[in-house]
């Protein structure tokens, strides 16, 4: 019944913010949606902790340790995100940049992404997995576009085409999927059903599996962002509204990420010779080299920050490239940090943005002598970001550097050396933005502080030190990627 209400809970709300005469009380409705999936979400992760799998709906959706830290993390960024929307829709609204129409399609998009999220995350059916990323992609694509200018539906347009032959890829790596697993289960639903072809997955035909992931990778390695198929990733962060950034880049990218891995574990068990962690290692150290390198040369705060959701979610591809328990669990909780990290980035630059009207990072300054909440809380949250102690990517990147060290000692160079790249050139761009004068025409702004007081504090909580109950979680979703049969 829980699975159910996480489900209906942004699919329900999405249809009701769809209706006409709403807008006075949509953002605060807005905020209470996102409030209950979270509540849903830690009953959810309850569950897993007592029972360690739960399945429903005839095995069609189901919780395992796996996803059930996504879709906490889902449910947190909903709710911070929703929560933030209140203040960034009030200005909006004010400055004559959304009417009541986008107001309605705004808010209905937002709780449709969060719905496609949650039932990617939930299923069991692999199909199902497919069509929910496809479903995130098309809702997704009309956020971009809200604003409906000629950069914002160019963004929408190429996000749409890339994403869109990305997942017909990731289509034929499931027709593929299903061929191999159908000698083994049999034709009919079950050949796609993951608790199924975890059982069986030692039978799969190697070479099919092989050819399966590689299609699989195109597909999602395209929505995770991964280089050379990051292209739609900046303009989709600079043309949408700031909220559908913090949610793009905090959790929309997991996603991808995700039904990756579901697919890695079943072709690590037949194909050898780590093909999966040689291409995972490849690609995602080329998305950190080519990422960090480019971010020198952006003066859109918010493409800066994209460039920057690109690197952090090539450290995660290379951890998960690593393998092994512990580089896996680094991976896991990379992913975790830059999403509670990059979410609040995306808060704070949004409020930037609109104090100085501008995204144009030369244009941006004067923020701690305007605000110095927000000030300070960026040059907080950009600290965070590279990866700076006490904040929680410290531990995640430790704990990698520390793993590639003793696998691949080249590579750990090569990382580390990307990381002070990005130390750089962020600090730098963050200090020009929150120093000097308060430029002449400034907006007056109003926004709700909870929302980054509660990101800045949790990654600070979780760097000084994680607790043993998150920490074994995490442990055990490890050891369930790696152990092979």
């Amino acid at each position: 019944m829980d699975i159910f209400f996480a489900l209906t809970i942004p699919l329900s709300s999405a249809a009701l913010f769809s209706v006409r005469g709403h807008r006075s009380w949509a953002p605060a409705a807005n905020a209470v949606s996102a409030f209950l999936l979270f509540g849903v979400s830690l009953v959810l992760a309850a569950h897993v902790a007592l029972e360690h799998t739960v399945r429903a709906f005839s095995d069609q959706l189901f919780l395992d340790p796996l996803n059930v830290i996504f879709i906490v993390l889902t449910g947190l960024v909903s709710l911070t995100t929703a929560l933030y929307s209140v203040g960034y829709i009030r200005i909006e609204t004010a400055n004559g940049r959304l009417g009541p129409g986008s107001l309605r399609l705004y808010h209905s998009l937002f709780q449709m992404v969060i719905f496609s999220m949650m039932l990617g995350l939930l299923s069991n059916n692999l199909g199902l997995l497919w069509v929910a990323l496809e479903t995130a992609t098309l809702s997704n694509a009309f956020l971009i576009s809200l604003y409906r200018t000629p950069k914002s539906v160019e963004a929408a347009w190429k996000y749409f085409v890339l994403l869109g032959a990305g997942i017909a890829q990731a289509f034929f790596g499931l027709i593929l999927l299903y061929f191999a697993a159908e000698r083994e289960l049999g034709p009919g639903g079950n050949a796609l059903l993951w608790t199924e072809l975890f059982r069986i997955k030692s039978h799969l035909d190697p070479t099919v599996m092989s050819l399966s992931f590689l299609f699989f990778f195109v597909g999602f390695g395209t929505k995770v962002g991964l280089v050379p198929l990051h292209g739609w990733l900046p303009d989709a962060h600079a043309e949408g509204p700031t909220p559908a950034s913090a949610i793009l880049s905090g959790l929309l990218l997991n996603l991808a990420l995700y039904a990756l891995l579901r697919v890695k574990v079943l072709a690590d068990a037949v194909v050898g010779g780590n093909m999966t962690g040689h291409v995972l290692l490849a690609f995602g150290f080329l998305s950190v080299v080519v990422a960090v390198f480019s971010l020198r040369k952006r003066n859109d705060v918010k493409r800066l920050f994209s460039y920057s959701s690109i690197e952090h979610m090539g450290i995660a591809t290379v951890g998960f490239g690593v393998g092994g328990e512990a580089a896996t669990m680094a991976a896991l909780l990379h992913i975790t940090f830059h999403s509670l990290t990059k979410s609040c980035v995306f808060f704070l630059v949004g409020t930037a943005s609109q104090y100085c009207r501008t995204q144009k990072i030369p244009e941006i300054r004067g923020l701690i002598a305007r605000s110095p909440f927000w000030g300070w809380a960026l040059v907080f949250a950009g600290l965070a970001l590279v990866g700076m102690p006490p904040f929680g990517l410290f531990s995640s990147e430790f704990l990698l550097l520390r793993e590639l060290v003793r696998t691949y000692p080249g590579l750990a160079a090569l990382l580390l050396m990307s990381l002070s790249v990005a130390f750089g050139v962020i600090l730098k761009r963050i200090l020009s933005m929150v120093g000097g004068d308060i430029p002449p025409d400034t907006a007056e702004t109003v926004f709700p502080k909870t929302p980054v007081l509660l990101h800045l504090a949790l990654l600070a909580v979780l760097g000084i030190g994680i607790p043993s109950l998150i920490w074994i979680w995490f442990q055990k979703t490890a050891q369930y990627l790696t152990i092979l049969p």
